[in-house]
């Protein structure tokens, strides 16, 4: 019987799942290693996908299972080799395979699901190169988006980032890492939203989806929530005082942090990251 990737066994990602998926009854759900170690030859849980799909009543259930299947990822509730079978999925949701199928290429084209002929569809490990790339044209375009804002960003909309931070401040305070990550997005968001292209905040998402589990797994240890903040205060800070100078090297310097936390974060977690061929 072939052995799928352990989840990793620090105290950062034992207590990740835990405090990022609600499942039934308020119990933790299960990491696939736990379910292993039960033993009975069976496979690991899913979360409970329908708290997670609650929403706008006209987005299209398939988008819904794709952003709860994806925040499971991430959060690590779905560790990497967890299988996932369309038929469970569709049977926990009731509804069709149809848009579970969907969900799952475009988890396939996001990086974090393969599928293997014959054997099914499972959670893939990190890469770390991707992460890399990922990152890389990020900048560019989250760096162009910046510097648009320092000319046409409002003071309406300058009292929006304020208060972001604000509550980002909060779940610091409260080591809510779940909630800070969710502030972190926002606050990105509402930079993209100033300059009414909020197209370049989606094209990031589909480029960003490597960097977003590193990001999981390296708050708070690696990445300090309040490093975090004090990035987000010091774009936030050239936005108000119009230099768009200064918000390009505020926002390259906050977009670098994840070449620093990546290699911790993969030393910390090796059975969540593919091997890299060597040089």
């Amino acid at each position: 019987m072939t052995t799928k990737p352990a989840a990793p066994v620090t105290s950062r990602t034992r207590s990740v799942p835990r405090q990022s998926v609600a499942v039934a009854g308020g119990a933790a759900p299960e990491t696939a290693v736990e379910s292993r170690r039960r033993g009975n030859g069976r496979q690991p849980s899913l979360p409970d996908l329908l708290a997670q799909i609650s929403g706008d009543a006209y987005e299209p259930i398939g988008r819904k299972i794709y952003r709860a299947l994806r925040q499971a990822i991430f959060t690590g509730a779905l560790a990497p080799g967890t299988p996932l079978s369309e038929k469970e999925v569709s049977e926990m949701c009731g509804i069709s395979r149809q848009p579970v199928r969907e969900a799952f290429i475009k988890l396939v084209e996001a990086g974090v699901l393969q599928v293997l002929p014959q054997r099914g569809s499972f959670v893939k490990k990190i890469s770390a190169r991707q992460v890399r790339e990922g990152r890389f044209i990020r900048e560019a375009i989250e760096v162009a988006v910046a510097r648009k804002a320092a000319e046409v960003i409002t003071p309406v909309q300058l009292a929006e980032l304020d208060d972001n931070l604000r509550s980002q401040e909060v779940a610091a305070k409260a080591h809510d890492t779940t909630a800070f990550l969710t502030l972190d997005e926002r606050f990105h968001y509402l930079i993209a939203k100033s300059i009414d292209c909020v197209a370049a905040w989606d094209a990031i998402q589909g480029i960003k989806a490597q960097m977003d589990r590193v990001r999981y797994l390296s708050l708070p240890d690696v990445s300090p929530l309040e490093l975090m903040i004090e990035q987000h205060a010091s774009i936030a800070a050239a936005l108000r005082a119009r230099d768009a100078d200064g918000v390009e090297k505020s926002m390259r310097a906050h977009l670098r942090e994840i070449l620093t936390s990546l290699q911790p974060v993969a030393d910390r977690n090796p059975d969540w990251f593919e091997m890299e061929a060597s040089d």
